[in-house]
């Protein structure tokens, strides 16, 4: 099993989505690239999570990288607090709210111990950070104790039963961050139970296949040029069950 400090170490070396940007790493125009890839292929978050829905209320994510979704919370008033287990993560997220003249609590901490008094939070929001941690029923407990009597947490994992976990090994194509010290999927069973100590759970199924700009040659052009529209052309009710994202938002 890794250790947390192995899990730091890689992420202190890699931050997601690097690759789609030519401008220098800190400056606003890498930023303004991250956010627009970000939510290009998660634009779901867009229409299932409030970002201007917890205005003077409080947010901590865990798993922040570059702030790029709780800049999003900042600019719709609410309190925020991004913790990371990656120095150079932080280092990003402070650049990036100093750009854009947002206030918030930035700082290195572990998911799994969180530096926070219990029901400190309206909402935590953990996304992508479970299938990468080395004690996934640690962290998610964690969530819950800061986590305010009557709060929300809203969790992401990878769908096991996937089209991209399906296509990754058909095409032999690795996923990204197939190197990590730790990298789960889940069942939505699965997934559910890690999550049991919430008295209400509801599981999305989402991110289905959109253009990608990460991969070249024949198979680039055959997923963009075939694949994604082949698929997002069936009917949604009989494939939803197998988006790559796994949401779960969660009552306490």
């Amino acid at each position: 099993m890794a250790t947390i400090e192995q899990v730091r170490e890689y992420w202190n070396r890699h931050i997601h989505d690097l690759e789609i940007t030519s401008h220098p790493v800190g400056s606003r125009g890498f930023f303004d690239d991250l956010d627009q890839y970000h939510f290009e292929k998660l634009h779901h978050l867009l229409r299932l999570v409030q970002f201007d829905g917890y205005r003077g209320r409080s947010v901590l994510e865990v798993g922040c990288g570059a702030g790029v979704d709780l800049a999003r919370f900042a600019k719709g008033g609410a309190s925020v607090t991004g913790v990371d287990l990656s120095p150079s993560a932080i280092e990003l997220a402070l650049a990036n709210f100093g750009q854009q003249g947002l206030s918030g609590d930035l700082r290195v901490a572990d998911g799994e111990h969180l530096p926070f008094p219990e029901a400190s939070f309206d909402l935590v929001f953990a996304h992508g950070v479970v299938q990468y941690t080395a004690d996934p029923r640690r962290l998610v407990d964690e969530v819950r104790r800061v986590v305010k009597p009557d709060g929300e947490a809203v969790f992401q994992v990878y769908n096991r039963v996937s089209w991209l976990n399906g296509l990754s090994k058909l095409m032999k194509v690795d996923l990204e961050h197939e190197g990590a010290p730790v990298l789960l999927k889940f069942s939505a069973g699965e997934f559910r139970r890690l999550l049991a100590g919430f008295r209400e759970v509801t599981i999305v199924p989402e991110r289905f296949p959109v253009k990608s700009r990460l991969h070249g040659g024949w198979k680039g052009a055959v997923y963009n040029g075939l694949f994604v529209g082949a698929f997002n052309a069936l009917p949604r009710a009989l494939v939803r069950r197998f988006g790559w994202h796994l949401l779960a938002f969660c009552k306490k």
